[in-house]
Formats: C-alpha cells, structure tokens, sequence
C-alpha cells in the first residue's frame, strides 16, 4: 500500500520536474512562461503567482508549461516581443526544449546511483547452492540451499565457473558429487541429464549464490552511468514491439475484450506503475522501478518527432541549419499522429491495467 502511494506521488513529482526543467530554462533565457499545469483536460485548481499561471488538470497523464512563442502559429502581444521562444537564438531554444529530459536523466542516474551505493552490485557467481530445481538430478539426489558444491568425480573446485567446466566434461550420466554442508563433507550420487542449454554437458540442477559486493561512491558513479544506458535500450526496445503491426493489432484486440497482452509488448500507465510499487518487496525495487520510469519518460521525449521535446529540437535545429523558418502547418499531421498514437497507447494501457493488472 504504501509502496503503491510512494509511487503514485512519484509519478508526480517527476512530470513536475520534467516541466520544472522547461519553466527555469525559460526564466533563465529571458522567456515569458504563462502557464505551468499538472495534468490535461478541464481545470481542477490554479492560482496566479506573477505573469504564470499554476495548477492541476483533470486528466493525470503528463503536465506542460506554456512559452509564449513556442506555437509559432500564436498571435503574440507587443508586450512580449522580445521574450518569445520564436526569437531566441538556437542554443537558447535547444537548453529550454531540452531541459525537461535533462532532468528525468538527472533524476533517474540519481537514483540508480543511491541504489547501487546503498544495496551494492552482484559479484561473481559462487558454487552455493542458491536454490534446487523441482524434478532436478540435485533434488533426486537430496541437495539442499547452502551446500556449498566442493568436488565431481574426484576433481576439486572452488569456484562455480570450474563447477560449469566440471559438468561440461563429466555430460550426462553417473556421477560423484561432493558438497560441503554444516562443516561436514557429504558424497552423493547422482544421475546428470543432458544439459538443455550447453550440448554435451551435464545438467545438475541447482542455481548458484551470486554475492553482493558494496561499492563506493566514485565507482557507483560509473555503475549507475551503465544502468542509465541499459534502460534507454530497453525502452527503445520495448518501444519497438509495441509499434509493431502485430502488437498494435494485440491493442485493437484489448477494446474487444481480449485482454491477455504478452508483457513483453504490454504497454503500462500510471495506474499500472502504482500498482507495482504496491507490490515491491523492498526499498530498493521501488526505487529501481521509478529510476526507470524517468528514463522512460525521457527517452520518449527525446524521439524527433513534433510535438515532443526531441521534435521541437528538430525543428530548431533545421531551422539553423537552412536558415529559414520551418512550416510547422507541414507537421501538424506528424503531430496528430503522434498525439493520436500515445493516446491510443495509453487508453490501452489504462484497460489493461484496471481489466487485468499487473502481478508481480
């Protein structure tokens, strides 16, 4: 419950920032920012503070901030010549447009970087017995978690790594293992099967201790970094199958009825992010879950495509680059279909997460 909460106040405090990031670029390159909103659709709240206008909307996915000019298709007040996004300069346009992903990224390394200093990294696999496949050669023989695996066939071994190398000569078939448990030295015998995986080699049936090594701040820094990178493959990865013709059909299927989605092309809303955090077993696996949700929310925003932030950075980088003004008329149909897409998306997503939710 608690968890759940944590993540739904989260997902909040993210899309401010990312919005947070847009309003104090504005400020800072002398723009005019009207409005700052939490949420789409009708007004719930909102109070003036200056010339911006502050609140909540009814619909809770996403927020925005109004710049005066950044719709080149607005009528601006004489008031404001000089303060428009449309007069700024490109680097001036590209730190404002930009800012808002630099803030998920910001916040999402944060967090992986809290995570790894505080929970520390798996180190290398141990021969432990971790746990024992049911209906497994080491079940059948009476293997237990913590046997710490010493010997097959009279060779010795002190790592896991000569544990795989030892069942990949010995294959299938009889054999002598030794184990170490409780101080006390244990031989069994056991009948290995064909491995599933490595052809030849012989399949025990037991998972390893992997430790976890601490690490310090410096080194986190570097870790966290590589963590950052492997989530932006993943969302583009998971971006991938959901735009596949197959996946958008499984979609179409969801507003039939049919909501048994795969969780590999399962697109996933706020309620379903909430509801993961309700079900996180500890501190670390929320926190890991909201890292990524940051990385998330920044890689989509990066895709060159208007009217997202990387959309409007690609209009204002083609309009250094050639030296004249884009025709934003021209991608207003890039901008519907976009729009249209992460609408249909996230309708699906929502279904699926109240019709069949998420279980961890």
């Amino acid at each position: 419950m608690l968890g759940g909460l944590g993540a739904a106040l989260a997902i909040i405090l993210f899309v401010t920032a990312h919005e947070a990031g847009h309003f104090l670029a504005a400020k800072a390159m002398g723009m005019k920012a009207t409005e700052f909103f939490f949420g789409f659709g009708p007004k719930l709240w909102s109070t003036q503070k200056g010339e911006t206008e502050y609140g909540f909307k009814l619909l809770p996915l996403g927020g925005y901030v109004r710049i005066v000019g950044m719709n080149p298709l607005e009528d601006v007040a004489p008031e404001d010549l000089g303060r428009t996004y449309r007069e700024k300069k490109f680097w001036e346009k590209s730190v404002v447009v930009l800012a808002g992903v630099g803030m998920n990224f910001l916040i999402g390394f944060v967090l992986f970087w809290l995570i790894v200093l505080a929970a520390g990294v798996p180190g290398d696999p141990v021969p432990v017995v971790a746990a024992v496949v049911e209906d497994s050669p080491a079940a059948a023989a009476g293997l237990m978690e913590g046997d710490r695996i010493v010997g097959l066939d009279g060779a010795e071994f002190e790592s896991w790594e000569q544990t795989t190398d030892a069942l990949k000569s010995a294959g299938p078939g009889e054999a002598t293992l030794t184990v170490r448990r409780d101080g006390e030295l244990i031989t069994f015998d056991v009948v290995l099967e064909e491995s599933p995986s490595v052809e030849g080699a012989g399949y025990l049936g037991v998972a390893p201790l992997t430790e976890i090594v601490q690490v310090g701040p410096f080194e986190s820094i570097g870790i966290a970094g590589q963590m950052v990178g492997s989530a932006v493959t993943d969302t583009f990865e998971a971006l991938f199958q959901m735009v596949r013709p197959s996946s958008l059909a499984q979609y179409l299927g969801v507003l039939a009825g049919d909501t048994d989605i795969p969780d590999e092309v399962r697109p996933v809303s706020p309620i379903g992010i909430v509801a993961i955090g309700a079900q996180a077993e500890n501190l670390a696996f929320l926190v890991g879950i909201l890292a990524y949700v940051n990385i998330i929310l920044a890689t989509i925003n990066l895709l060159p495509l208007f009217p997202l932030d990387g959309g409007h950075f690609a209009v204002a980088l083609y309009e250094k680059v050639t030296g004249r003004e884009a025709d934003i008329r021209r991608l207003i149909p890039v901008a519907a279909a976009v729009i249209g897409l992460f609408v249909f998306l996230g309708f699906v997503a929502i279904v699926l997460d109240i019709v069949n939710p998420i279980d961890l």
